[in-house]
């Protein structure tokens, strides 16, 4: 299949990456996992100790969280697509460096394109940034924005963003818990409005 092959070329191009100066120090890259038909795709900010130990994306604490989140709304992994906006590990799990997001993103934007995501949902401040500059979108912190629904044409269609704090808020903060859990029945009040009228997919990056 065409996405398949896609996925599969974007794979091995993260793979043999060396763009920038992660590529020294990672163990492994991680390109992202979940349907390539997903009606949602979820996207952090990088890989933290154990998905670059695993090669798979939020299999930590963060990892944890984000799957209670999925169930809450009764959805699975296997139903969505999640990834980074950087695909390997920054050393000490430290803020992605603006050089590493500009040489990094073109994978992402690859994998926008291949599963052609109606709604997107963003986890964390460094995801929120780079989606709404892309998409040309006004933005603010993320405590202002966060499980609000926005618009944004396209050629295609007519996409919708959804900013959500990031899962691993919760591990430090677990009053923050509450907060995604009202987030996540907004992503999902939007994931069922989309498939009721037949019109869009939902994607959380």
């Amino acid at each position: 299949m065409y996405g398949e092959e896609e996925m599969e070329r974007v794979e091995k191009e993260i793979k043999e990456c060396r763009h920038c100066e992660l590529c020294k120090t990672r163990n492994n890259p991680v390109v992202g996992e979940g349907s390539l038909s997903a009606k949602v795709m979820f996207v952090g900010e990088a890989p933290g100790y154990y998905e670059d130990l695993k090669g798979r994306p939020f299999v930590g604490k963060a990892g944890k969280v984000l799957d209670e989140l999925l169930e809450s709304v009764g959805l699975q992994r296997n139903e969505v697509y999640i990834t980074n906006v950087l695909k390997c590990r920054p050393p000490g799990n430290r803020n992605p460096a603006t050089a590493e997001i500009k040489a990094c993103t073109p994978y992402l934007d690859a994998q926008l394109g291949i599963i052609k995501p109606e709604v997107i949902a963003t986890l964390g401040n460094f995801s929120l940034s780079y989606i709404f500059d892309k998409f040309g979108l006004k933005k603010d912190k993320i405590s202002k924005m966060h499980g609000k629904v926005f618009d944004v044409s396209t050629i295609a269609s007519i996409k919708k963003i959804i900013p959500l704090y990031h899962p691993a808020v919760a591990t430090y903060n677990p009053g923050m818990k509450e907060v995604l859990v009202e987030d996540f029945k907004m992503l999902f009040f939007t994931l069922a409005k989309n498939t009721n009228t037949n019109q869009q997919q939902i994607i959380f990056l």
